[in-house]
This record gives C-alpha cells, structure tokens and sequence, in this order.
C-alpha cells in the first residue's frame, strides 16, 4: 500500500518594514516573489518606523525593521538578522532649520523628530542634550521647519537629499558627527526576528532577506523602477543615491564595525540616562 505524504504548507510569517525607497528596493525580491521559499512565506506590513518601534515593543510581528535604539526595548523577544541594516558610514540624519545656524544654537530649541526611539533622536540627544523634541511624522517634518512651526527639524530617509529644494539650511549631519567622534559607521536601522520562532525558520528568515538584498543589486534597473514609488517626490537620480546609501555592503551581512558601532552607540545612551539598561546586541 502506498502513503502519499502531503507536502509542507509554507510557515506564514509577518515581516514588516519602512514605505520608504531604500526598504522597498531591499525587500523587492521578496515582495514580488522573485525570491520564494518553501519553509516560509511572507505576509508583507507597510508602516512608518517609529510605529514599527512601537510595534515591536509589543512583540506584534514575526520579523520587523527597528531602529538600533528601539533594540533595548524589544531584545528580550527579538534577535536582530545580520542582513538588513541601514547604516551611514560618514553620512546620516541631518538637523536643518528655515534660517542658518550653528549647532552650538541648537542648545534649547524646539526640534521635530520623527520619533523618540529613532537612532536618529539617540544621536541628536548624544550631541545635543538640550533641546525641545516635538514628535512629528517623518515626512512632515520638512514642512514643519519650512512654516516655522518649529525651530529646527531631524531629517531621517528621503529629506536628507531633498531640504535644499524646500529652501532651508542644513545644521549638522549626525552621521558625519558620529565618524569624526568614534571613527565607525552610524547604524541606523535593523531588522529583528522573534526569538520564539523555530530556529530553521529563524535561519530562514535571515537567508530570504539576504537573498532578497542579493537579487536587487544584482538587479538594480529593476528593483530602482519598484522602489521610486515609495520615493516621495524624489527624482531617480536621487532615489539611486539615497538607496545607495543605506542599501550597500553592511545591508548584505553587517559586519563586525556595525556590531561594534552598535553596542557603542547604546552603551553611550545608557550611560547618558536615555536608555533604562545595557543590553548586549545580539544577532542571528
């Protein structure tokens, strides 16, 4: 007598991330299935980063992009994959107000930052500790500054190529800042995958992600063409230089200058005060 087995129904798991280009073109490959798996199939979710943060606090989803600062937060259940990460090696955040100003002037201003468990927020209080952060959404921010609603704004994703067209001025890169302070690459965002998930399909995740990096750079006409439609407003000359930027080497397989840069940066904020305890950053 034969025995017909069934074949395995794929593990479905939610991995969300940012609707922003450099994302987009990182998860192309998955997103459109050019990069499948029998073990897992993903449920894609689309929100901003500092939700994602919130979210992932919660433990809401299987796979998630966070911010390096939200990682104290969030490690007890997540893990971060070593694909994945965006990281400015001399470039990053930037501070911009309506008139010019020094960074020394940013002491006791009012600043719209896109969140407070943005690395981008970590850096700025790291550089500058006093000042007014008015929670503003990532892409409003420019328009903020712009109508004078605050005195100077945190620039995160496509506005760091995109101020000087609103007419505003640039105070400080915090990126910049960061390599001149420490000599290391400013890790900005990761991504995270539930402890509690099998360890295969941890593994898998991780590699599905990588083959995922893998396939838009070794696909770029393709996968810049997907991802100008999250670039607001960005021309496509810009959109390839932003996703340039943070998609790159360390995005393939962070090596150990991020995982340094990392625990530093964190390390830094609890000894600031602006995180509540150490944690030991730990990857797939």
């Amino acid at each position: 007598m034969m025995v017909w087995m069934d074949q395995a129904v794929p593990r479905k798991v939610t991995v969300a991330h940012s609707p922003d280009s450099d994302d987009a073109f990182m998860f192309y490959g998955l997103a459109t299935q050019k990069v499948r798996s029998a073990l897992v199939q993903f449920e894609h979710v689309l929100d901003d980063i500092e939700s994602l943060n919130r979210a992932a606090v919660e433990g809401r989803y299987d796979m998630t992009a966070i911010s390096y600062h939200a990682y104290p937060y969030v490690a007890r259940n997540y893990l971060l994959t070593t694909a994945g990460s965006s990281v400015g090696d001399g470039y990053g955040p930037i501070v911009v107000a309506q008139r010019p100003l020094s960074p020394e002037e940013l002491k006791g201003k009012t600043i719209a930052v896109p969140g407070t468990l943005t690395t981008a927020y970590l850096a700025l209080k790291l550089f500058q500790p006093d000042f007014e952060a008015r929670v503003v959404a990532f892409d409003k921010i420019l328009d903020a500054v712009q109508k004078g609603a605050v005195d100077a704004g945190l620039l995160i994703h496509e506005g760091q190529l995109s101020y000087d067209s609103f007419g505003i001025h640039r105070v400080v890169d915090l990126g910049k800042w960061w390599k001149q302070l420490c000599g290391l690459p400013l890790p900005l965002g990761a991504n995270a995958i539930l402890r509690s998930l099998p360890s295969d399909v941890r593994r898998e995740c991780g590699l599905l992600l990588r083959k995922s990096i893998e396939y838009a750079l070794d696909h770029r006409e393709e996968a810049l063409s997907y991802a100008m439609q999250f670039a607001r407003g960005l021309d496509s000359r810009l959109t390839e230089k932003f996703v340039g930027m943070y998609v790159n080497h360390y995005t393939l397989e962070c090596d150990g200058q991020v995982a340094l840069a990392a625990q530093k940066i964190l390390d830094m904020g609890y000894e600031a005060g602006l995180i509540p305890h150490r944690v030991h950053v730990e990857f797939v």
